[in-house]
């Protein structure tokens, strides 16, 4: 189907729906884990250090999956290869309910992610191939939200179905939502590919997920073999050796695993990076709350998930209305507002005390997430705005494979640092004369502090990229873009 087709055949809210449904399954295979955490620990006998991966297996392969996005949607089509995703997805939703042992679970996670990380990118592309230019900033920011609507919800769910049932109905739980989503995908999103298909650049799958592996074994293992062990340094040379590889392969091959020179657009990088930091900073919040709540003030997983209720919806609820904002402010005043509501409330969140009110707890969060819902909807419409529609598919696969690659890193990083941290604060503790029975909550409390500043001191890293989005260009100069793009498509 060509492109005047396409636009031809346009339904909004159809397609919207179709897209709300496998996103927001997507990102709650991310949301709902957290609180089971301190559940599979204890089930399966394990350490947070083994248990972790669940979650940074998952989100590792929510980045090294993107890049295959934009050769795989050439090849069938964004509709195809959503519902594909989604097939994949709920299969693997009933084997991870199945596991028995952590090690299966991790493996099951590991590919579920795989096609998990097709989704994301490939509804972006659906937003940016098909939806008009004109109501693409209101369709991202529903997207956005489908995927605000899982942290929000997630935890309240996983809380109530840990508590009343187990661990494993996280994951039956997506089999029939999975189902409707595929039914939507089938009905209501048109079958096209503007694309022509390419042969698949295998040296450039290859050193990107050995970079990637290497780089988060690094990470994760660091604190056990010592961050100047031949072994973590040795990791991390090989990771950046292949990252330098894969940028070299990609910039000279005939037909890349992604094209990195979309690049090659300042608005489009500078945007990219601010986004993946609010990304990190979001995942942070998510990762140490459920453990802050669970394991030092022993709250259960229902109340567990009742806390972090709030400010979860808040962030969903301001999602649209930053969406609707971004015409009238632009991204600018956006992005640095929604960093400065970030800064102030993970600053407020390195403060916490043992007994800390929930009420405290939910205020700060909720004003972090304000941050983000605003920081997040200007960076995602102002990176994707000036790309030309053929190249929107190569620019959604770089812009998921830096977003999630980055957040798997810095979930291994913060759970690392929260593990060290913990152990070091005990022995200071213990040196100094504290041996009763809350100095161990004392000393993982302030763990989780220090992390929360760690997310802080990174989010203060945005505020420079965010200065430098310029105005969006002339449609003029768009449109040139636009055409000369269709011809290296073509060619």
């Amino acid at each position: 189907m060509e492109e005047n087709e396409i636009q031809g055949k346009v339904r909004f809210w159809p397609i919207m729906l179709a897209i709300f449904f496998g996103s927001f399954l997507s990102v709650m295979g991310i949301s709902t884990i957290n609180i089971a955490l301190p559940f599979l620990i204890e089930d399966f006998h394990s350490g947070l250090d083994t248990i972790q991966w669940v979650l940074t297996g998952f989100m590792l392969m929510l980045g090294v999956s993107a890049p295959l996005t934009g050769y795989l949607g050439n090849r069938f089509g964004p509709k195809r290869l959503y519902l594909y995703a989604m097939i994949g997805f709920v299969v693997f939703s009933l084997l991870c309910a199945l596991a028995w042992n952590a090690g299966s679970l991790i493996a099951f996670r590991i590919v579920q992610g795989a096609f998990s990380g097709l989704v994301l990118p490939a509804t972006m592309t659906i937003i940016f191939q098909v939806i008009p230019r004109e109501r693409q900033a209101f369709a991202v920011s529903l997207w956005a939200l489908s995927g605000m609507l899982s942290p929000a919800f997630g935890p309240t769910i996983s809380g109530w179905l840990i508590q009343n049932f187990s661990w494993k109905w996280l994951f039956f739980i997506n089999i029939p939502i999975g189902l409707v989503a595929i039914l939507f995908i089938q009905l209501m999103i048109p079958d096209y590919r503007l694309g022509k298909p390419k042969p698949l650049d295998i040296v450039g799958l290859a050193t990107v997920v050995v970079s990637s592996v290497s780089i988060l074994l690094g990470l994760s293992e660091g604190r056990q073999w010592g961050w100047t062990s031949w072994n973590t340094l040795g990791l991390f040379a090989l990771g950046f050796v292949m990252l330098l590889l894969f940028i070299w392969r990609e910039l000279r091959a005939e037909s890349p695993l992604l094209n990195l020179r979309v690049f090659a657009n300042a608005r489009f990088t500078l945007s990219l990076v601010s986004a993946t930091i609010i990304m990190i900073s979001l995942y942070s919040g998510t990762l140490l709350l459920p453990l802050f709540l669970q394991n030092v003030q022993r709250i259960s997983a229902l109340d567990t998930g009742i806390i972090m209720l709030p400010a979860s919806l808040i962030m969903a609820l301001f999602m649209p209305v930053a969406g609707k904002l971004y015409g009238r402010i632009g991204p600018l005043w956006m992005t640095i507002g929604g960093l400065a509501f970030i800064l102030i409330g993970s600053y407020e969140m390195s403060q916490l005390e043992v007994g800390v009110s929930h009420a405290y707890v939910i205020f700060w969060m909720s004003i972090r997430n304000i941050g983000v819902s605003f920081a997040a909807a200007a960076t995602g419409t102002a990176g994707m705005e000036e790309i030309p529609r053929v190249q929107s598919g190569d620019a959604s696969s770089v812009s998921n494979w830096v977003r999630n690659v980055g957040g798997s890193f810095a979930i291994a990083l913060f759970t690392s640092l929260l593990i060290s941290h913990a152990a070091s604060h005990g022995q200071e503790l213990s040196a100094s004369g504290g041996s009763d029975a809350s100095a161990p909550l004392l000393a993982y409390t302030m763990s989780v502090n220090d992390v929360f500043m760690v997310a802080t001191l990174i989010s203060l890293v945005a505020i420079p990229f965010g200065l430098l989005v310029r105005k969006k260009r002339a449609p003029a100069v768009l449109a040139k873009d636009s055409a000369i793009a269709g011809e290296e498509q073509t060619a």
